[in-house]
């Protein structure tokens, strides 16, 4: 009896724990997944804590709330749902705080505040008072926190479309599970059936024919369109057409991959399609960088390619259709299947579905090198810190051909101090770099000089001579007049101003392992990249996916 009911208490915890994970999920794709979870660990943590101390002295907490757990399970993904259209004004990161204040916390103080009734059975009581007050609430956290770093690296890898494998499926499924291991009264079943009716029938996040036909007669009022969606490792990924103006894009969570125009002029037929974002075309200057010392420029046919981060694949697409032997590295499955399915990606390439830390050591070992390396991993508001460090650098470096090209893009607050860090660690490997960003920066005030925008840092393994772009010609354009217009880098950044003036640290460079002050400034650029998704596409477009 007493390791049934250890066993129970421990099986409500998981559930909770569990359940949390599935919450960042569901908000993610409308706050982004950094902002979301800015409060939700210490949340969590309170309500585990406090579950725990005022379940075991409230009888009224623990035994009437956990006769609401399970309705309370099947009733957060509409509560979710219902918040959602709310998010513009609610803002950010205040939206998903107080989303979760009505959900997912009240769940986990119940289900805490059941486990210590539970626990009541073991009498610890005997090993002293001390123990019988502590080890309740402590031994409860540790184990919830345990639980809930391995679901969170678990569950993004089986996500999947299927209703069960999604993370409003699997917060239904969760509600079912809570019903077996705490058993409701006849009333609070009969509760809980309009609930789960609403969250099959009127949810449009449930991956149903009739609930993506919902959704998109909500979409199309804002002139959008859902071609396809799945739940995947990186994110919610999504592919829309807008029909007014005519583009289709790639979403991954509450950031856009890229796009490219489906409505053309008559007559005009770039050799591949014009992308919505102009940055993407200045990656493939790279091309356009000049030999050392006035030597014999290599022909394409002759040269081969590494591009790390996929998108929709505007950038390697243009390399391949040059000629050029390129190789792909994205981690997210889903991605590449749409890119390839929805975006025209030519298959004449080699993919690596792979983490590119991993991708970039194996290939080390190999001693596999590239004329050219397009490094372009930006999503949900902040860059993946892992591929910007000193390390991941020299593992470019020596992926890169003695006179081959690297471009890399970054995206965020130039002003911040992270900004400089990630262009000094750069620096500090490729001895001879030029930076570019997407726009001239004119908009800008003089105390926010730089701000939230895209820039390409061009770089060379050689030091011996300036890095310097040959004139394009038409050939370099593909017959596409977004790349005529904005390829050839025109914006160009001194270096000097991402030096110590605009750090607040003695920190030079990134190392891997002391990531901790970039990592600092994530929220900043994930909230300010919020704020311009929220112009880019509506509302309504972020809200319902």
């Amino acid at each position: 009896m007493v390791c049934y009911d250890l066993a129970k208490a421990v099986a409500i915890i998981y559930l909770a724990s569990v359940y949390s994970v599935l919450s960042q999920l569901a908000l993610a794709p409308v706050y982004g997944s950094t902002p979301a979870r800015l409060y939700h660990q210490a949340l969590c943590s309170t309500a585990v804590l406090a579950g725990y101390v005022l379940g075991s002295r409230s009888s009224l907490i623990s035994h009437k709330g956990r006769q609401f757990l399970p309705t309370l399970a099947f009733l957060i993904p509409n509560i979710q749902f219902l918040l959602f259209p709310f998010s513009s004004q609610l803002g950010n990161p205040t939206g998903p705080l107080l989303t979760e204040l009505l959900t997912i916390a009240p769940l986990i103080f119940l289900s805490a505040a059941a486990s210590s009734t539970v626990l009541k059975p073991l009498n610890l009581q005997h090993y002293g008072a001390i123990i019988s007050e502590l080890i309740p609430p402590i031994g409860g956290l540790l184990f919830f926190n345990l639980a809930q770093t391995t679901a969170q690296s678990a569950i993004p890898l089986h996500l999947d479309s299927a209703l069960f494998i999604t993370s409003f499926g699997l917060q239904v499924g969760l509600a079912v599970l809570y019903t077996v291991v705490v058993p409701q009264r006849l009333f609070w079943v009969l509760c809980t059936v309009p609930v789960v009716i609403f969250s099959l029938r009127a949810n449009v996040h449930m991956p149903f024919a009739y609930t993506t036909a919902r959704l998109n007669s909500t979409l199309q009022e804002v002139n959008y369109s859902l071609v396809d969606r799945q739940e995947s490792l990186t994110g919610y990924i999504s592919v829309l057409d807008n029909m007014q103006v005519g583009f289709r894009a790639m979403r991954c969570d509450h950031s856009l991959l890229g796009g490219h125009w489906t409505h053309l002029p008559s007559g005009y037929n770039p050799r591949v399609s014009d992308p919505i974002y102009a940055v993407f075309t200045m990656l493939e200057s790279v091309r356009l960088v000049e030999p050392e010392n006035n030597g014999l420029v290599k022909k394409d046919t002759e040269s081969n390619a590494l591009v790390i981060g996929l998108g929709i694949g505007t950038t390697p697409a243009a390399l391949i259709q040059h000629g050029i032997h390129t190789t792909i590295v994205e981690i997210d499955p889903i991605v590449y299947k749409f890119a390839l399915q929805y975006f025209q990606f030519p298959r004449n390439h080699t993919a690596i579905i792979d983490n590119a830390v991993t991708f970039v050591e194996t290939a080390q070992r190999q001693t596999q090198q590239y004329d050219y390396i397009v490094h372009d991993v930006f999503t949900g508001g902040v860059e993946p810190v892992d591929l910007f460090t000193l390390e991941f650098m020299q593992g470019l470096y020596a992926l890169l051909k003695d006179d081959g090209i690297v471009a890399i893009n970054y995206a965020g607050d130039l002003s911040l101090p992270g900004a400089g860090l990630i262009v000094r660690t750069i620096r500090s490997v490729f001895p001879q770099c030029r930076i570019f960003r997407e726009n001239n920066g004119l908009e800008k005030s003089d105390t926010d000089p730089l701000g939230f925008t895209n820039m390409v840092i061009f770089c060379k393994k050689s030091s011996t001579a300036p890095l310097t772009f040959r004139a394009p010609n038409e050939d370099d354009y593909l017959g596409s007049q977004s790349r005529e217009a904005y390829m050839y880098p025109q914006h160009e950044i001194d270096p000097k101003v991402f030096d110590a003036a605009y750090d607040t640290t003695d920190q030079q460079i990134l190392q891997a392992g002391k990531t901790r002050m970039i990592e600092a400034y994530h929220m900043k650029n994930a909230i300010g990249h919020w704020n311009i998704m929220r112009g880019v596409l509506p509302a309504k477009v972020w809200e319902n996916f």
